[in-house]
C-alpha cells in the first residue's frame, strides 16, 4: 500500500539503555500530520534492534513512498543538534540493543562500500538554524551503533542525489540529564527546541 499524496518521512526511535524516553521519537511524534507547505510529515517509531531498524524503515518507505526522508537518533553527551555527515558500513556496539543483541565489527553490508555521505545540505542546515538562534553543528561521526545502521541502510537502498535523506542526532532531554549522562555537566536541550530545529530542517526538505 502506498499513499499519493506528497510526504516526509520522519523517524525516531524507541527508548533505549534502560531509559523511559528518547528525544528522537518525541520529537517525531510530536511533528507528526504536520503541513510544511505542500508536504505532510508522517512519522514512523524504529525499534533500536538491529535485526528489525532496517525492515521496518522498509515497510515505511514502502507504505508511505516519501519524497524524503529525515532520521533521527539521541546521542549523549551532545549539546547541538547535529546532522550527520557520514554513515559507515561497520555495526560495533558498546551497549546490547533492545533484543540484547551487540555486534562486534559486523559490516552493515556485505561487500557493501564503505561509506554513504549524507543526502541533506548540510551547510545550509546549519545556516539556516544559525540564523534562527537554534544549536546546530554538524557531526563527522554517526557512530557504529543502531542509528548508523539505520543511516547507511537508508543511504545504500534509498538515498540518491535527486531527493533529501540523511540523519540527525538530538541531544538529551533536561530530564534524561541527570541519570543517564556520564559526565558532569551534562549536555541536554528542551523538546520544544528540539522540535523547533527539527522543524526548520524539514522546510528545507520540502
Amino acid at each position: 500500500m502506498t499513499t499519493s499524496s506528497p510526504c516526509i518521512l520522519l523517524t525516531g526511535f524507541e527508548p533505549f539503555g534502560g531509559e523511559p524516553i528518547n528525544p528522537s521519537w518525541e520529537v517525531a511524534r510530536a511533528l507528526a500530520g504536520q503541513q510544511i507547505g505542500a508536504i505532510r510529515v508522517e512519522s514512523v517509531q524504529l525499534p533500536c534492534v538491529f535485526a528489525r531498524a532496517p525492515q521496518t524503515l522498509q515497510a515505511a518507505l514502502a507504505h508511505w513512498s516519501p519524497q524524503a526522508v529525515l532520521c533521527l537518533g539521541q546521542a549523549e553527551g551532545r549539546s547541538d543538534v547535529t546532522p550527520e555527515r557520514v554513515a559507515i558500513n561497520l555495526m560495533h556496539a558498546r551497549i546490547a540493543d533492545n533484543a540484547g543483541a551487540q555486534p562486534q565489527e559486523v559490516p552493515i553490508v556485505a561487500n557493501g562500500p564503505a561509506a554513504y555521505f549524507s543526502g541533506l545540505p548540510l551547510t545550509r542546515i546549519v545556516r539556516h538554524l544559525s540564523d534562527h538562534q537554534l544549536p546546530v553543528s554538524i557531526s563527522n561521526s554517526a557512530g557504529t551503533f543502531v542509528c548508523n545502521q539505520v543511516f547507511y541502510w537508508l543511504q545504500h537502498t534509498w538515498g540518491r542525489a535527486d531527493r533529501y535523506s540523511g540523519f540527525v542526532h538530538l541531544p538529551c532531554l533536561p530530564e534524561q540529564a541527570a541519570r543517564m549522562c556520564t559526565r558532569s555537566p551534562c549536555p541536554s536541550l528542551p523538546l520544544e527546541t528540539q522540535v523547533r530545529a527539527v522543524h526548520e530542517i524539514l522546510t528545507l526538505m520540502a
